[in-house]
């Protein structure tokens, strides 16, 4: 029988991971984390008890074998991805590759032992739909093969393809998230994440920088209330072979999120507008609306949010300010 309180997290140096590391050592998991730091950061698992944190560099495809392959984890939360759109339009291939390699190799040891596995997906895998709120049975339409952006939605799409598949063919307790819009502090903005990019901005006195005419909505939730979710997916029966919308359902247009930052923060700063290509190098297709139905999240779990957009901005100012990042 596994140990009950040895978990896996795939991902774990990564912004979200750092967060979900800290609440389940706090919680009194022991944690197995696996990061090639490509996008995460040592520093997010700064200060964690040794004893029960193991930390091991490198891919999941290179990592998870042999003796950690063989471990019986009481579960498995996969968050390592290839993620943000300008790390998407530059490196497509390790993009690609990456999403769906290191998936398959996680269910692949989760299912030697039979252990849940919680897989971390996007709201980019609705593509371009129009059907607003995005509801988890909804279609998914994507753009053609030229337009870099569906690479990485498609990839995405095939990890939720695959975890499905190991649930439906072997019994595999699979439970997929579809983040939305997940903020806060310590997220770097080099990889496009527009609001760590806004509040620096804000902080230097410098132009938020808004594409277009600024009208796009998206939902945003604070990475603290996202983590305390994972455990409850995670452990509850009903969820697996489920696909759940993990976000806020409260939009707000890209503009009133510059306008927001500036107010909140007393900035003195103007909004620049401009032209997504000339931010990412290329022709991107923007899209104009993100909502999540959040129905069978409410019916999960008690989804009950505890930190206010205006509350995300001011943490994620400290963490600016403390660092001296952007």
């Amino acid at each position: 029988m596994p140990e009950v309180n040895k978990v896996l997290v795939t991902g774990g140096a990564g912004f979200i991971g750092g967060y979900l590391v800290r609440l389940l050592l706090a919680r009194g998991d022991d944690v197995i984390v696996i990061d090639d730091l490509s996008t995460g950061l040592r520093e997010n698992l700064a200060g964690l008890p040794s004893d029960r944190l193991e930390f091991l560099e490198g891919t999941v495809r290179d990592r998870l074998v042999g003796d950690v392959a063989q471990n019986p984890f009481a579960g498995i939360y996969h968050l390592a991805a290839a993620v943000g759109v300008k790390l998407i339009v530059e490196s497509p291939i390790r993009c690609i590759e990456t999403n769906v390699h290191e998936t398959s190799v996680v269910l692949q040891a989760a299912a030697n032992h039979g252990c849940p596995v919680l897989l971390a997906s996007t709201s980019e895998v609705y593509g371009k739909s129009v059907h607003i709120p995005f509801a988890e049975d909804d279609d998914v339409v994507y753009g053609p093969t030229t337009e870099p952006r569906w690479s990485y939605a498609c990839s995405k799409a095939i990890d939720e393809h695959l975890g499905l598949a190991w649930h439906r063919e072997a019994g595999l307790p699979v439970v997929i998230a579809r983040f939305f819009n997940t903020v806060g502090s310590g997220q770097r903005g080099r990889w496009g994440m527009v609001l760590p990019r806004f509040v620096a901005h804000a902080l230097a006195g410098t132009p938020l920088r808004v594409h277009g005419d600024g009208l796009q909505e998206r939902c945003f939730i604070d990475v603290r209330d996202v983590v305390s979710m994972l455990p409850d997916l995670l452990g509850n029966a009903q969820a697996y072979g489920s696909v759940l919308n993990v976000g806020n359902d409260s939009p707000i247009s890209i503009l009133d999120l510059a306008r927001r930052v500036i107010d909140v923060l007393g900035s003195s700063s103007e909004i620049e507008f401009m032209d997504i290509s000339d931010d990412y190098g290329c022709p991107i297709e923007d899209l104009r609306r993100r909502v999540p139905n959040l129905n069978r999240l409410r019916s999960m779990i008690d989804y009950k949010p505890s930190f206010s957009l205006d509350d995300t901005i001011l943490a994620t100012a400290q963490t600016i300010i403390a660092e001296g990042v952007s």
